[in-house]
Formats: C-alpha cells, sequence, structure tokens
C-alpha cells in the first residue's frame, strides 16, 4: 500500500518567519528619550529672572499688607451694635483681606515654581530597597538639590517673604477668636449661674411647651429649656442665655441609676436631666444611645454615662455633664429643684 503525503507536511516544513515579524518579537523595547529641554524666558534674559523674583516677593509682602488690613478690618468695622450693616461691612471686609492674602500666597507660589524653580527634566531610576548608608546620603543630597533647584536657600527675599506671608496669614484668624467670648468677664461666675431656678418647669426646645412627667416614656430623650427663656422670645440676650441652660432628658428604669453622693433625690421616677454642653469645648451633647446609656459629644467623641451621673467613659472631656436637680410640680409637670450646683460648660477655667 503506497503511503499517502501529509499536504501540510511540507507547508511546515518550508515555512520561514518574515523578517518584519522576526523584528517585532526579538527587538527589545526602548524607553522613550525625555524630550528636548525648552528654556524659558527667565533662563535665557538675566533680567527677566530679576522681575520674577521681584514679582514673587511682591506678592508676598501684598499677602502681608492684607493680613494686617483683616486685622485692621476687625477693629475698624465692629459688630456691637449688632445691626445687619455693621455685620455686613464687618464680614465683608475682614473677608477681603483673608482673601486676598491666601490668594496673593497662592499666585505668588505657583509663579515661583513656573518661572524661577529650576524646571530641567531628568530621570531618576527606581532602586530595589534602601537603608545602606549610602542610600542616606544620597536622601540627604536629595534635600540640597531641592534647596538649590528651588532657590529657597539663595534667594533671600523670595523666602523671608514667603515666611512673612505665611505668618502673617495666621494673624487675623487669631484675631477673630477675641469674639468669641466676653472680655473682661470672670468664666466661672459667668457659667455658674443660668435661668434655671427652683420652680422653673421644663420646657421643650424650641417651642417651649411645658413637659409632663407622664410624656417622658422609657429610653426617649428630650431637647429641653427653661420656660421663662421660652416666655423671654429672641429679645437681647436670649442666645446667650439658651447656650448656658440647654439640658437634655431622658428615662431609665429607676433601678438602673447609680446616684452619686447627695444626689439621691435629683431625679423623677427614673428621669434624669443633664446639661447638653459638652465639658470639653462646648459643643452640644445631642447624641443618646439608649440601649448603652451613653451620651455622645459629635465634635471630639467625648461620651458620658447616664446611668453614673453622666461619668465620661471616653473622650477628652475632663468632668461629667452638671446634672440640674428635677421633680414634678402639683399639676404633673416636670420643674427644676434649683440651678446647676456647678458650672456648665468647657472646664478651661479649672486650670487657674
Amino acid at each position: 500500500m503506497a503511503h499517502e503525503e501529509d499536504p501540510l507536511e511540507h507547508e511546515r516544513a518550508s515555512w520561514k518567519p518574515s523578517p518584519g515579524l522576526a523584528v517585532a518579537v526579538t527587538d527589545p523595547v526602548h524607553t522613550p528619550e525625555v524630550p528636548p529641554h525648552r528654556e524659558r524666558v527667565t533662563d535665557k534674559d538675566p533680567e527677566a529672572m530679576k522681575r520674577a523674583v521681584r514679582t514673587v516677593y511682591t506678592l508676598f509682602y501684598l499677602s502681608v499688607a492684607a493680613s494686617i488690613w483683616a486685622i485692621a478690618a476687625y477693629m475698624l468695622f465692629p459688630i456691637e451694635d449688632g445691626s445687619l450693616v455693621s455685620i455686613r461691612d464687618n464680614n465683608l471686609f475682614i473677608g477681603i483681606g483673608i482673601a486676598l492674602a491666601l490668594l496673593a500666597i497662592g499666585i505668588a507660589t505657583i509663579h515661583w515654581s513656573k518661572a524661577i524653580m529650576s524646571d530641567k527634566e531628568f530621570i531618576e531610576p527606581r532602586h530595589a530597597t534602601r537603608g545602606r548608608d549610602s542610600t542616606r546620603a544620597a536622601a540627604y543630597h536629595a534635600f540640597d538639590d531641592a534647596n538649590e533647584e528651588s532657590g529657597f536657600g539663595r534667594r533671600a527675599m523670595v523666602r523671608n517673604s514667603l515666611i512673612a506671608a505665611l505668618a502673617a496669614s495666621i494673624l487675623p484668624g487669631l484675631t477673630l477668636f477675641r469674639g468669641l467670648a466676653p472680655q473682661d468677664v470672670d468664666p466661672v461666675a459667668e457659667l455658674s449661674h443660668t435661668m434655671w431656678k427652683e420652680g422653673t418647669r421644663l420646657a421643650r426646645d424650641p417651642e417651649g411647651t411645658p413637659i409632663l412627667a407622664s410624656e417622658v416614656t422609657l429610653g426617649s430623650a428630650f431637647h429641653v429649656i427653661p420656660e421663662d427663656l421660652a416666655e423671654l422670645g429672641h429679645a437681647e440676650g436670649y442666645l446667650e442665655q439658651k447656650a448656658k441652660a440647654i439640658v437634655l432628658l431622658m428615662r431609665l428604669l429607676p433601678e438602673q441609676l447609680v446616684p452619686g453622693e447627695n444626689k439621691m433625690d435629683w431625679t423623677y421616677d427614673g428621669i434624669v436631666a443633664y446639661s447638653k454642653v459638652c465639658t470639653h469645648v462646648g459643643c452640644p451633647v445631642a447624641l443618646y444611645e439608649q440601649q448603652t446609656h451613653h451620651l455622645l459629644c459629635p465634635c471630639h467623641q467625648s461620651q458620658f454615662d447616664v446611668s453614673r451621673g453622666a461619668a465620661v467613659v471616653f473622650g477628652p472631656a475632663a468632668r461629667p455633664l452638671p446634672q440640674l436637680p428635677i421633680t414634678v410640680d402639683d399639676e404633673g409637670y416636670l420643674v427644676a429643684q434649683s440651678d446647676f450646683t456647678e458650672p456648665v460648660g468647657p472646664s478651661f477655667w479649672e486650670r487657674h
């Protein structure tokens, strides 16, 4: 029987790769070359470089002037009278000063990087690991090179004006802190007295509706103000009085409460009332977790245990929340037995 020839075998034997295909398979991949460096005007013309340097430090000093203006505007346009015109002028002129100060810093920094700092391209090979002495020395040299290329250590006017602008930009913010608290006021005396007094009914915030003890269900929480404060309306001093007198009211099972010393009769049938003003920096403590009986301050996460006299269980608060002694009147409404027996709010005054 004759052997039949495979028609594909001849093709396989005669096949040879094309030259183009061989090049594509065997040639290594080449790293693209760095494009040729394009010199800037400031690289070619020393006068242009001087103008760029003058522009940068002029902008930095303009930032300093704007920061000083913001401080001056705080004093030139006071808002003690509380009128809309004075508030508008105060916000407008202080805002213009702060905005111009920060804008000048930003523009100057960008112009510095684009026109003055070295912009030559280079390739930095990767290193597998680091930790050798030579590597550490190379890092030090990198900082030196960065200093040389940026001109930070060499261009005194640019460096000094930048430092002055950054330092001055902080001053308006520090100046504005002056208005956060009254001047020439004893904080202990100011925070030791609120609108709560014996017989004052606890009212819902903000409507001012008195609260019946029967309305406070197990696990509930009420935001509370003195009824007298609600009657005051939004007259002068309303916000200041409310900031000190706000209270959070909760109800637990009476057996879950662990009253502190001399506070055995400060609650009514498991109902307790604590100041809402955090003893850390004064944020409103308004988040109540009824399963753990914890109150949470949302600003810095201080936590207080309602069942144990609002003792601090977590966070930076320095002392428990002040407790408001409460009872009920003849009509069943919750009333205060007295004012708080300790200052409310932040405990910074204790450092004295």
